[in-house]
């Protein structure tokens, strides 16, 4: 079943009611919980674990709070090797993961480690890129950063929480295709541990244009330091993100969707999987979920258990083809 197929699915199931979930039955029971951002604090990763574990406490999911442990490197690399190294049996451990995982997956970028070593739990929506400036900056609109990069490449950075070939630095280069660089490979991106770190460089003035996710970079556009240029999303969104335009309205047809999830470790027992897909299923269906998403710009995306682990392994297989089309890997 492929992705597209998966998000269809997901949608029509949500549109009925239908719940997607791997089992019902589960004996265990949390004690102590965690979920590992794997990203210094103001990024994606971070806001996924801070916002879910606030609401898994909040619909009485789980005893007490949600521990979140900020575990940056090697985009998402260090926390991945944490869990299958040293935490593969833990079932009060869950861990943030996106579309940039798979990305790095795909690419071979987590040494010796392959999606196989763990479980892939559920989707809590979907968060479309984004591409913007400093708001003093004097980039007008997406064509012109991208006509900057056609004539002088050298003079213009692009700043991202992924590392290079992870999934802000593919937004960027599908962008640039589309927009006519025929050498994507000229574009200059640079990688920073988390978007926050990403948007703080930009704001120095060491980088001319940042990439990231709706979600991350909602508080900086709230408090008016950053200017949204284009979202990568086949139309505009709504609330707080309705007034920036579409890099598709701007004439570059590019569409960025970044799932946002979670995976567990490989040894975690059935009976404690069970108990994370419908918790994290819970968070997703509940009404202050719904208040998150409409106000950070997640779009639905409702996958749990069985259909998220194949989601994640045709992920991994079309962004493998995709990175080696434009050269990333052989």
């Amino acid at each position: 079943m492929t992705s597209l197929n998966l998000f269809r699915r997901a949608t029509i199931a949500a549109a009925f009611g239908v719940i997607i979930v791997a089992g019902q039955a589960h004996a265990y029971k949390p004690d102590s919980t965690e979920c590992i951002a794997p990203a210094n604090p103001g990024g994606g990763w971070d806001f996924t674990c801070r916002q879910v574990g606030k609401i898994l406490q909040d619909v009485k999911a789980i005893p007490g709070t949600m521990q979140v442990t900020n575990l940056a490197g090697g985009g998402g690399g260090v926390a991945f090797a944490e869990v299958v190294n040293k935490r593969g049996a833990e079932s009060n451990l869950i861990v943030a993961a996106s579309s940039a995982t798979a990305t790095r997956l795909a690419q071979g970028a987590y040494p010796r480690n392959n999606m196989g070593q763990v479980r892939w739990l559920a989707t809590v929506g979907a968060d479309y890129g984004i591409i913007a400036v400093a708001r003093n900056s004097d980039i007008k609109d997406l064509p012109d950063l991208m006509n900057r990069i056609k004539t002088n490449p050298r003079k213009v950075a692009i700043a991202g929480g992924s590392a290079v070939g992870g999934w802000d630095h593919l937004k960027v280069l599908l962008t640039a295709r589309k927009a006519g660089i025929e050498d994507v490979r000229t574009v200059k991106y640079i990688a920073f541990d988390g978007g926050g770190e990403a948007v703080t460089q930009l704001l120095a003035g060491s980088v001319q244009a940042f990439t990231g996710d709706v979600s991350e970079a909602k508080g900086f556009v709230d408090s008016g330091d950053i200017r949204v240029i284009a979202v990568l999303s086949p139309g505009r969104l709504e609330g707080d993100f309705a007034s920036f335009p579409t890099a598709k309205e701007q004439g570059i047809d590019v569409i960025g969707a970044n799932w946002r999830g979670f995976y567990a470790p490989g040894g975690m027992s059935d009976g404690a999987y069970n108990y994370w897909v419908d918790a994290i299923g819970k968070v997703y269906d509940s009404t202050e979920w719904k208040a998150v998403m409409k106000n950070s710009g997640l779009a639905p995306l409702n996958l749990r258990g069985a259909d998220f682990q194949a989601f994640v392994k045709d992920s991994v297989e079309q962004i493998t083809d995709l990175s080696k089309k434009i050269g990333l890997i052989k």
